[in-house]
């Protein structure tokens, strides 16, 4: 295992600088709505679902009731069950592991899942294990770290929560430069912008997860191949 967290981590690196980051900006957020570390502690353990954690500031400052805010996060992270499909087969050969798995696939986890795999020598499982367990730590982490500070220190936390939208652009700038292939990119900002002319954006989430996914099931015998080929020079690098 140590081999695996130490093969994962370097991999983990660019997801530590932005969840360290947005996970300050939530503890700051989240105390200042009255939670104090203790709270940000637990929320991040059990609920850690980032764009969905900042909602539930503005929600638990409101006096939301729960069947209100069970509703608003299936909604918002309904896009969770097409991540969970896509590595059925590779969680499948994990045990009880493949439930924490599945929990743990956020935004970017499952981004960085796609993009990168382990050396010969690492089990994939443990692997893939190390990578969600190291990301979720820094996300714990920056939510302590910032409970802890706002309660300490005066902060103006105006524009704090544009955090996470700003590591989705890194995150979508490295897929860009990792695959030859731009198709994906392009897709999902063609139906995302679609989507949002369409429907608005409160309600944009599920149409533009759905119009991602169909267009790219229309276009996988051309995406496939180039995804293939990317795949074929990386065996032959190592």
């Amino acid at each position: 295992m140590k081999n695996a967290i130490k093969t994962a981590f370097p991999y983990t690196i660019p997801v530590m600088l932005g969840y360290l980051s947005i996970g300050i900006a939530f503890g700051l957020l989240f105390q200042n709505a009255g939670y104090n570390f203790i709270w940000a502690f637990f929320i991040s353990l059990f609920v850690y679902a980032g764009a969905m954690q900042f909602i539930a500031v503005s929600f638990f400052s409101g006096g939301l009731g729960l069947i209100q805010i069970a509703i608003m996060t299936l909604v918002v992270n309904f896009r969770h069950i097409f991540y969970g499909l896509s590595f059925l087969e590779r969680f499948g050969k994990m045990g009880f592991k493949k439930w924490y798995m599945a929990f743990a696939l956020t935004d970017e986890t499952y981004s960085l899942l796609c993009g990168i795999k382990p050396p010969e020598n690492v089990d994939d499982k443990k692997f893939l294990l190390c990578v969600a367990f190291l990301n979720q730590s820094y996300w714990i982490a920056g939510s302590v770290i910032g409970a802890l500070a706002g309660s300490l220190i005066t902060f103006n936390t105006h524009g704090m929560d544009f955090a996470m939208t700003a590591l989705f652009i890194v995150i979508f700038i490295d897929q860009w430069k990792l695959y030859h292939t731009h198709i994906p990119a392009i897709t999902g900002v063609f139906c995302s912008v679609a989507a949002l002319l369409a429907v608005g954006p409160g309600n944009l989430v599920i149409p533009s997860m759905v119009l991602i996914v169909l267009s790219l099931m229309l276009m996988r015998k051309t995406i496939e191949p180039k995804l293939e080929e990317k795949t074929r020079e990386e065996d032959l690098e190592k």
